[in-house]
């Protein structure tokens, strides 16, 4: 079980690294999430933390939330959530204390899960990708259709998962392996290689990735120096690192 934090979605730019590589980058604003609330085994099945962040005032608040901040003695926040922990890190976090950017100290690369924009009612062909139907030799009215999802007799229905046409985006997405580029405490950023899913303002978690960090020129990472072991793109000597004209030289 990975602990978690929310941040929030700043938007997209681009950093210059020390030997002048361009990144375009994610950026990522961490204020302290404050423990609200335990859940343990013995009375609700699971051991969790519950965090919460941004303000909000305590008129919009209904009366269960508040007795919950007061017990935590901590201002009501607007987001919540709940985040899976073992349970011997439970004692670590106390009710109202802050967890901020020390649980990113030594971490290469995140996982961010948010809820992807909403694009509307879309077809199969911008939802899934479809080719569609040739654009001439008889084809009638029927260019972007997703065609036929008919069964035989048995089962005789359509099965569940049939990629058709419907709601497009609005649904939870996770990136995994997001590579961390700068840390910048005093403003609360974090600064991450990539996209992230969501529009700008919006809450996203972000968990510790288990993964290896990708490889990144001026930022280094795994298996940077390894060249391409497909026989199509280079030569076995190429995929050992050296150049491919010194394995075999030209016959003259």
């Amino acid at each position: 079980m990975k602990m978690g934090l929310m941040a929030t979605k700043v938007g997209m730019t681009q950093v210059f690294l020390d030997d002048g590589v361009r990144v375009p980058v994610t950026v990522l604003k961490l204020e302290p999430n404050v423990v609200v609330s335990k859940k343990v085994s013995e009375k609700d099945g699971y051991t969790a933390l519950q965090l919460g962040t941004g303000m909000i005032r305590q008129s919009l608040v209904n009366k269960a939330k508040k007795g919950l901040f007061a017990k935590a003695n901590t201002e009501p926040r607007r987001h919540l959530r709940e985040f899976r922990v073992d349970p011997a890190k439970m004692d670590t976090h106390e009710l109202g204390s802050q967890i901020g950017l020390e649980l990113l100290e030594g971490v290469t690369s995140l996982d961010v899960s948010g809820i992807s924009k909403g694009k509307g009612f879309a077809g199969v062909m911008k939802r899934h990708n479809f080719a569609g139907f040739p654009g001439s030799h008889g084809t009638h009215e029927y260019f972007r259709h997703g065609g036929s999802i008919g069964m035989r007799a048995k089962p005789g229905k359509v099965l569940k998962g049939k990629r058709m046409a419907g709601q497009m985006g609005n649904e939870t997405v996770t990136v995994q392996n997001l590579r961390v580029i700068r840390v910048m405490p005093e403003e609360n950023l974090v600064l991450l290689r990539g996209a992230v899913p969501g529009s700008k303002g919006k809450i996203v978690e972000i968990y510790p990735s288990t993964r290896k960090p990708k490889a990144l020129p001026g930022v280094g990472g795994q298996a940077l120096e390894e060249g391409s072991k497909n026989p199509m793109k280079a030569s076995k000597a190429g995929s050992k690192g050296k150049p491919a004209a010194a394995a075999a030289p030209k016959k003259k």
